[in-house]
């Protein structure tokens, strides 16, 4: 019987493959950016049909292309002609929790500033984007339209997926009401609304943001800032991916207000990423980097959690998984 003699692989070409990994991202960034995927139906389509729809090269898509199918992206069925794989199909603008504007987001010139500048960060502990740009990320996207518009949709596009979890990760069923402090669009409140259809919801955010949003009519959409208050009479207060894009005292200034708006019997439910211990592989820990390059935020271990809301006024009572990256923290009022 012939046995297959086992092949090392040498560290070096280990950490090669690690650092490939941004040639990866930048490969899918530019398919992205193309929109390539949105080309394909059902049938495989020639490298001069993809070529004509993205008014690109064909030899230099096809090199694009051919590097993608080693990744799994695509896959050359013959000569010069390609399909979507199930992976590559996530980069189809219209498919549920579209991939195509996170890849177009984080490998943007925006997110370019601050890993360029990345040893500013770990030098001074202040925010690389801040001190390449001259201003805050969102300030950035304010003057920068398209790249705003485009952080919102990846946003947008993952928080789909997102809310759906979530909605069904958690029993909502003892609610009336329910403020989404932060909710941009209302994708996460509108899912737990399709679910349970006896709550009223409460979306607040931005004026800028709220003049843009549809949502249904059980759903009261209300301007405002979280760092000066929140709107009273909601059962719980709800948060996805808010506390993290700030550090303890701007969370802090935050969590108050939650904590004056709610009545004793209220519940506060944070949708975050917690750091697991140890080495455990986590797509959060890698998040929390880009936290620290751009935002000045931080993700946070199950028990900075526990403390940051202790410290105003909240009691951790669980924390509950979901199929996403996210769970839910659950807490209430000491």
């Amino acid at each position: 019987m012939m046995t297959m003699e086992r092949v090392e692989v040498a560290p070096q070409e280990t950490m090669l493959s690690l650092i490939g990994g941004f040639w990866v991202a930048r490969s899918i960034h530019l398919a992205a950016k193309l929109g390539v995927a949105d080309l394909f139906d059902d049938q495989p389509k020639t490298i001069a049909q993809l070529a004509a729809g993205t008014q690109t090269d064909p030899r230099s898509l096809y090199r694009l292309l051919r590097a993608l199918g080693s990744v799994g992206i695509f896959t050359e069925v013959s000569d010069q002609c390609f399909a979507l794989t199930p992976l590559g199909a996530t980069l189809k603008s219209d498919s549920p929790g579209s991939m195509r504007y996170a890849a177009m987001a984080q490998m943007g010139d925006d997110h370019s500033l601050g890993w360029s500048n990345g040893l500013h960060s770990l030098k001074t502990g202040e925010v690389a984007f801040d001190a390449a740009a001259g201003m805050p990320v969102w300030d950035y996207y304010a003057q920068h339209p398209e790249a705003g518009k485009v952080f919102s949709q990846s946003m947008t596009s993952m928080g789909t997926a997102i809310a759906e979890a979530v909605a069904a990760s958690y029993d909502f069923s003892e609610f009336r009401t329910i403020v989404d402090v932060g909710g941009a669009q209302g994708s996460l409140i509108s899912a737990i609304l399709r679910s349970h259809p006896h709550l009223k919801g409460i979306l607040f955010d931005l004026s800028e943001i709220i003049a843009t949003v549809s949502v249904d009519e059980n759903i009261q959409p209300v301007a405002g800032n979280f760092f000066e208050s929140v709107p009273t009479g909601g059962d719980a207060y709800l948060m996805r991916w808010i506390i993290h894009d700030w550090d303890d005292e701007k969370s802090s200034i935050i969590l108050r207000n939650c904590h004056r708006a709610m009545s004793d019997q209220s519940k506060l439910l944070l949708v975050e990423g917690i750091i697991p211990p140890g080495n455990e592989p986590a797509p959060v820990k890698l998040i929390d980097v880009i936290m620290l390059l751009m935002t000045g935020g931080r993700e946070r271990t199950e028990a900075e959690y526990r403390s940051l809301l202790r410290s105003n006024g909240f009691e951790l009572t669980r924390v509950i998984p979901t199929p996403s990256m996210l769970s839910i923290i659950e807490a209430v009022k000491r």
